[in-house]
């Protein structure tokens, strides 16, 4: 089991859907919580709502790589040194491959792929010399089992699979753990803010998010995933895990499968 209560936790994507409502329980289960994102005011709303005096806030851009080290240096300086690295923050996608400009597919790396390892791999050499250490990495069932319109989202989210995958198998000797947390439809903000093919956001909830879990749900099973120590946890509805299955043990039906799906 991972303890949370007393546990140096450092959160990105904090500022809302999944992550503000991560922020909110954890800090009630007693986490020494800090909470990232780029909006400064939106981070000292949920600290403000957080019912704990021990939350943080460490401003962050996900994309600019530059100062994600000095940032990993600082948050460990605010409680302690981290115990547990929860990477939430992201963006997605809603367009063709077509019409998708190179910038964009960039830019979905940087910031999902590259700003969330950057992190990790910033923490580890302290986790490893210390002999414990949590990494959390939320990223979607996209992340096995991908759609349409999601090409570059959907890249991202595998390369997260393949980093932390390796790491967990690399790090088991030294008691570092790793939980993969796939989403499915989650009803958040993330298809409003969501990239089209020339970089600007999408403006619109898509079907699948209007009727997705409530993301304070979402997060109670992400923290429960975290506390057991899970390898892998799908959380969304019965359509979302079976696409997992299908696409692992009869994958052309999956391929099928997909072609059909309302994506946006």
């Amino acid at each position: 089991m991972t303890k949370i209560k007393d546990s140096v936790v450092w959160l990105t994507g904090a500022s809302s859907g999944i992550g503000e409502q991560l922020a909110y329980q954890l800090a009630e289960k007693g986490a020494k919580l800090i909470i990232s994102a780029r909006r400064q005011e939106e981070l000292d709303r949920v600290k403000a709502t957080c019912k704990s005096d021990t939350v943080a806030t460490l401003k962050i851009d996900l994309e600019d790589a530059f100062s994600l080290t000095q940032k990993a240096k600082e948050a460990g300086t605010i409680f302690g040194e981290v115990d547990i690295l929860i990477n939430n923050g992201g963006i997605s996608q809603r367009d063709t491959i077509l019409n998708t400009s190179l910038d964009v597919d960039r830019k979905l790396m940087d910031v999902n792929y590259f700003g969330s390892i950057t992190l990790s791999k910033k923490l580890l050499p302290i986790m490893v010399q210390r002999k414990q250490g949590h990494h959390v990495i939320v990223t979607s069932t996209v992340g096995i089992i991908n759609t349409p319109f999601r090409s570059g989202y959907g890249a991202s989210k595998h390369a997260l699979h393949g980093f932390y995958d390796a790491l967990r198998a690399e790090h088991h000797d030294d008691n570092i753990k790793v939980t993969i947390v796939l989403p499915g439809y989650i009803k958040t903000n993330i298809s409003y803010n969501a990239l089209i093919g020339d970089g600007s956001k999408q403006n619109k909830m898509d079907p699948g998010q209007e009727k997705g879990m409530p993301p304070e749900k979402c997060a109670r099973l992400i923290v429960k995933a975290i506390e057991s120590n899970k390898h892998e946890a799908y959380i969304g509805g019965l359509k979302e895990k079976m696409g997992i299955y299908l696409k692992r043990f009869w994958p052309k039906a999956a391929a099928k499968a997909v072609r059909k799906l309302r994506v946006t």
